[in-house]
């Protein structure tokens, strides 16, 4: 199964950042904007931008992540060098901090953030290196993984090689994540109480792919987005087979990082820059439409999101009929 780029359709326009899609039964489509908020691609094709100021962020909120809560506000994971952690956004344009310490220590700017089926709230960190960009290596370890819940909040796991987006899996019986420079898919045992059992590496990836964002299809496979390869690809959780369902891949491109990334020279010039035309540092993965049938997708250089038809169903995120 090999999908064409010219299913490729380019959606919105103006668009800052476009790495994190969700989509939802209405029709509507929101997306992380490094203009201080959330994009909003509504269904009549009419787009809105909900930004707003705080003085404890001077710089701005530079979102990351986003989640969509059932009264139309959005969680922000904040990506800012000043304060991390989740930051909520009303769409009149109210900026209040939600969550921003963690084991009595600020958090650190952060990757992605999401709701699962019983309202308990995750967040990822993807290093706290300072910069960002001295973790983009093998070896990075810095990365991890916190919830909150009645409990409260808490790390339930760390030591990962650049956290990166992490969801719960159809059966409710796994925490998946992407390592981004770890180049690996791993996954916990979920528990009742959120905590998890120890790391299991799914898959590791190969030459260019650096896997970003993923989600799950109706028949429990995996989609992953792979900047730099600029590559979906579906893995099957339980035979680790992949498939590289669309790309556009520069082998020169793929040659200049591998190289960087080899020496253990990589920087913000590499994950900045990308000759192609359509999947713009490919990032995210969103099940939407009619059967839940479109994939979105979210970039990092961009300023548009992708949609393409796809032969599978995706499985409903938590926020699908807000």
């Amino acid at each position: 199964m090999k999908l064409s780029l010219d299913e490729v359709t380019l959606l919105g326009s103006g668009l800052s950042r476009p790495e994190c899609v969700l989509a939802t039964a209405k029709g509507d489509l929101y997306t992380a904007d490094w203009r201080g908020g959330v994009a909003h691609l509504k269904p009549d094709g009419s787009q809105a931008l909900y930004t707003g100021q705080t003085a404890d962020l001077p710089e701005g909120l530079r979102p990351n992540g986003i989640a969509l809560e059932p009264d139309g506000s959005f969680l922000l994971a904040n990506l800012g060098s000043e304060i991390g952690g989740v930051w909520r956004l009303t769409r009149e344009g109210q900026v209040s901090p939600f969550w921003t310490q963690v084991d009595g220590v600020p958090i650190a700017p952060s990757n992605y953030v999401v709701r699962d089926h019983l309202g308990r709230l995750w967040l990822t960190v993807s290093t706290t290196m300072v910069p960002r960009s001295l973790d983009y290596r093998h070896d990075a370890r810095s990365g991890f993984i916190a919830v909150m819940d009645e409990r409260g909040a808490r790390i339930i796991a760390d030591g990962l090689g650049f956290t990166n987006e992490c969801q719960i899996s159809p059966d409710r019986r796994w925490l998946y994540v992407n390592e981004t420079y770890g180049r690996r898919l791993s996954r916990f045992a979920l528990h009742e109480d959120a905590s998890l059992g120890p790391k299991e590496v799914v898959h590791e990836f190969g030459r260019g792919q650096f896997p970003d964002g993923l989600a799950f299809d109706a028949e429990g496979k995996i989609w992953i987005a792979g900047v730099i390869s600029n590559q979906l690809m579906k893995l099957d959780p339980d035979s680790g087979q992949v498939d590289i369902v669309l790309s556009e891949t520069s082998a020169e491109h793929v040659a200049w990082v591998e190289q960087a990334f080899e020496a253990n020279a990589l920087g913000r010039p590499h994950m900045d820059s990308n000759p192609s035309a359509k999947l713009r540092n490919l990032s995210s993965i969103a099940f939407g439409g009619y059967g839940l049938r479109t994939g979105y997708l979210g970039c990092l250089l961009g300023d548009a999101i992708g949609a393409i038809r796809l032969p599978v169903a995706g499985s409903p995120p938590v926020h699908w009929l807000y």
